[in-house]
């Protein structure tokens, strides 16, 4: 027999329900938390320094079920889509959280131009040596004097050459094409070294760049050139020279951090800390490591010449811009510098 339940219980049961939705939001008011709590990236799905963000988003929101609501602002649109100026917006209270490409933030944090010297990692051996160690705890420690708290490493990819006009194996082949780069003085005398014409100009910009032939090419990791289909805006020469490395930075305002228990502290650092690691996992994948080349057989399948520079080759590149190398150690700190060469040495055997 059906029973009807009695007006009295009705009311129970919708009052549970109504505090089970409440709940979270009842959490927040009791912790002080925000209703909401903004991610910048520059860029979007699916190339992996933005894949990393949205990843820490996701789980950061579920594992503190729904108190910690991070919400992803991809494409820099918090800062008008100009990239550069998101460290300076996370101290000014705009931004809350952020993954940053340190090719963004070295134009006001010196040091992060170690990533930018011309052919000083050369391959991931390197750059692990890099994060890993002790001078990636020292970079750590520079941003955190900057009112910012970096909890990761991740990493967007090495970044290769792409033009529209020619393949690129020496030097010299570079004179006189119009390369576009994103940010940081060192790459616009780097270009220069090489006999290009470097123009500076924000990401969102790039693509029409290309499709009007207002430049001849671009420095991009392979991931990203895929993702966006470069291939169709003339890109038709990729050489696979390793000249600098993109590393990726998860990172949350002092004020934001200081602003969370212990607890959530600690569960906001592990969700950067998984989100990095798969960050990094999607930023190699195809492109040889462990004998996955798939990223190689789909830029062949589009009708991409690529060119793989040997060492010999690249060394001919690095001599190249050795004076621009020289100067920007300087600026980075000889010490530093020093300790990271010593650092890749060792990696490499």
């Amino acid at each position: 027999m059906r029973t009807t339940p009695s007006a009295a219980t009705r009311r129970g049961l919708l009052l549970g329900a109504a505090g089970a939705l409440a709940a979270p939001h009842i959490a927040r008011a009791q912790t002080g938390y925000r209703a909401e709590y903004k991610l910048s990236v520059v860029g979007n799905r699916p190339i992996p320094l933005s894949e990393g963000a949205f990843q820490w988003a996701e789980l950061v929101t579920q594992r503190s079920g729904g108190r910690i609501n991070v919400k992803v602002y991809p494409g820099s649109q918090l800062v008008g889509g100009d990239q550069t100026r998101e460290l300076v917006a996370m101290r000014q209270g705009v931004i809350d959280m952020a993954v940053f490409s340190t090719i963004n933030i070295s134009p006001q944090v010196r040091e992060m131009n170690l990533f930018s010297l011309p052919w000083l990692l050369q391959d991931h051996r390197g750059f692990d040596a890099i994060i890993n160690g002790e001078v990636g705890q020292e970079l750590f420690r520079v941003l955190e004097r900057r009112e910012v708290v970096p909890l990761a490493w991740g990493e967007n990819g090495f970044r290769e050459l792409s033009n529209s006009r020619r393949e690129v194996r020496r030097p010299e082949d570079l004179r006189g094409m119009k390369i576009r780069f994103a940010a940081g003085t060192i790459f616009a005398e780097i270009f220069t070294a090489l006999g290009a014409n470097p123009v500076q100009m924000t990401f969102a910009d790039l693509q029409p760049a290309l499709s009007t032939g207002a430049v001849d090419g671009q420095e991009n990791p392979i991931n990203l050139f895929l993702a966006f289909r470069m291939d169709t805006l003339a890109q038709k020469y990729l050489t696979i020279w390793n000249y600098v490395a993109d590393a990726g930075i998860f990172l949350v305002a002092k004020s934001v951090w200081e602003s969370f228990a212990p607890a959530d502290r600690d569960l906001i650092r592990d969700c950067a800390r998984e989100a990095a690691r798969k960050q990094i996992e999607a930023s190699r994948k195809g492109l040889g490591e462990g004998g996955d080349r798939s990223s190689l057989e789909e830029l062949a399948r589009r009708g991409v010449t690529v060119t793989a520079l040997s060492d010999a080759e690249k060394q001919a590149f690095a001599r190249a811009t050795r004076p621009v190398y020289d100067k920007w150690a300087q600026t980075v700190g000889t010490d530093l510098v020093r300790r990271a060469e010593a650092a890749i040495r060792a990696a490499r055997g």
